[in-house]
């Protein structure tokens, strides 16, 4: 992996947004740039968002655009006029070079306040196939891997030209969405599958998202699995300019807050750890009933691709029931429903089941309910190369009652994945708002310092707190959003 680029504090000054136009829906050709009126403008990605999505906030003088008829100069809300659905291109940079292009359209026009003079508006702004989402139903049935059906459905429904090669290959499922929408229909897909590389019936559950990169569909445990793209550290050290920033290292976070998301009995009540599937066949009144779970014994916790050391570890007490399980999920087997292929081919077929629900179901509920167990909020300076889905690594230094002894937290140090994140420009500065979460707990991985096993290691190059009251005195690096 090529060296990245270290991003320090002095790097949150304001950036360089390039390209900001509005195209007419009314009459082609027509263009409105709202840079120069630029007030504040917002980026999201999410891996729980099927559309890359955007706010801009501008100041709207009455001397923006001309009338086609009148000549008469007016606003850009009235000159062009946006009403909706228009075309947005913007393209913007930040402070280590990476930038960001992509159309939008306006989805929603918000006028805040209105003078005689000049209006504030905010444009809420949407991806071009979250609008045609809206008009297309899908009209057949897809046999074989919801990989390839996630890349027909892309391709021949939403028309996109995107980059849809972050597509992971997934098990076969047959199914029939029924005149849904794409995102719906892509999302249930999502569900329904599990790795390749995996045993069956050890885990399951995909993510369908979009960043500015393109289209990706990646199984839980692949998005914990990826190497890290940058390893981020908080600590009460200015940075000067990168030169205190640790070896190792390449973000020097602003501000940090962890929580830990198990609420113990959602996360039973939802099945994160252990559940019990019935199921029955009517065509052979086969009754079974099986005990899927996560932890304990005959758990599947070893053979998942965790992001830290272990899955949080449940009471003896509470683990130690009669039931063996929080959740039951029952289920009818869907054996024989419309094969594909001949006469002859759907006869061979009638017996074979159209989903795997045994090996898929409750592995995904357990999966999808134990990824966000721990969840860390990190504002940094503005880096744009960073992507939702993305790996990084993060450690920040542990409470002690030894105030010199800066020990690595080594609890909610390690790598996380990038559930969201927000870009924010404005006029005082350039900042990403990162939200990192796993599903374990526990510092593992490499060291950012020496690439070896995470070792109980200490934050280099921290000033014991005695010091920071008197170096970090006159440096705020608090931001609002």
């Amino acid at each position: 992996m090529a060296e990245s680029k270290k991003v320090t504090t002095a790097q949150a000054t304001p950036t360089s947004v390039e390209t900001i136009d509005i195209f007419s829906s009314k009459t082609q050709g027509k263009t409105v740039s709202i840079l120069n009126g630029l007030i504040e403008f917002r980026y999201y990605e999410s891996i729980l968002q099927d559309s890359v999505m955007a706010t801009v906030m501008f100041s709207d003088s009455g001397n923006t655009i001309a009338d086609d008829k009148t000549g008469e100069v007016k606003s850009a809300l009235e000159g062009l006029p946006i009403v909706g659905s228009e075309r947005v291109k913007f393209k913007m940079t930040d402070n280590n070079e990476n930038k960001i292009e992509y159309t939008f359209r306006i989805n929603n026009v918000n006028p805040i306040s209105d003078e005689t003079t000049k209006s504030v508006v905010a444009l809420k702004l949407v991806s071009e196939e979250c609008e045609l989402n809206e008009e297309v139903r899908i009209n057949k049935r897809f046999d074989g891997k919801p990989s390839e059906a996630i890349k027909e459905i892309l391709t021949n429904f939403l028309k996109t030209e995107k980059d849809i090669t972050d597509i992971e290959e997934s098990t076969v499922c047959g199914s029939i969405p029924a005149q849904k929408k794409p995102f719906y229909a892509m999302n249930w897909l999502s569900t329904r599958c599990a790795p390749v590389d995996k045993k069956p019936g050890v885990t399951a559950g995909f993510f369908f998202y979009e960043t500015s990169k393109g289209y990706h569909f990646k199984s839980i445990d692949s998005l914990l699995g990826q190497e890290k793209k940058k390893s981020i550290i908080y600590n009460d050290t200015p940075d000067n300019r990168g030169q205190n920033i640790p070896e190792g290292y390449d973000v020097k976070a602003l501000s940090y807050s962890k929580d830990n998301r198990v609420d113990v009995q959602k996360k039973l009540e939802m099945g994160a750890y252990s559940t019990r599937f019935v199921s029955f066949n009517v065509r052979d009144c086969d009754y079974k009933v099986a005990n899927p779970k996560a932890v304990g014994d005959g758990g599947t916790e070893e053979s998942l691709t965790k992001a830290g050391k272990e899955l949080p570890k449940m009471s003896d007490e509470i683990s130690s029931g009669k039931l063996k399980f929080s959740r039951t999920t029952y289920c009818i087997l869907d054996t024989g429903t419309l094969p594909a292929g001949n006469t002859k081919q759907q006869l061979e077929k009638s017996r074979d089941e159209n989903f795997k629900v045994g090996e898929i179901k409750n592995q995904a509920i357990m999966r999808y309910n134990q990824l966000y167990a721990s969840k860390v909020e990190v504002t940094i300076a503005g880096d744009f190369s960073l992507h939702a889905g993305d790996a990084v690594y993060f450690d920040a230094p542990s409470s002690q009652k030894d105030t010199k002894n800066d020990d690595v937290d080594r609890q909610i140090g390690g790598l996380y994945i990038i559930s969201s994140l927000c870009h924010l420009v404005n006029s005082q500065g350039t900042y990403t708002k990162l939200n990192l979460v796993r599903d374990s707990f526990g510092r593992t991985g490499k060291e950012p310092k020496t690439g070896k096993p995470a070792t109980e290691t200490k934050v280099p190059d921290t000033q014991p707190s005695y010091q920071r009251s008197v170096s970090t005195a006159a440096y705020d690096t608090t931001t609002t959003f």
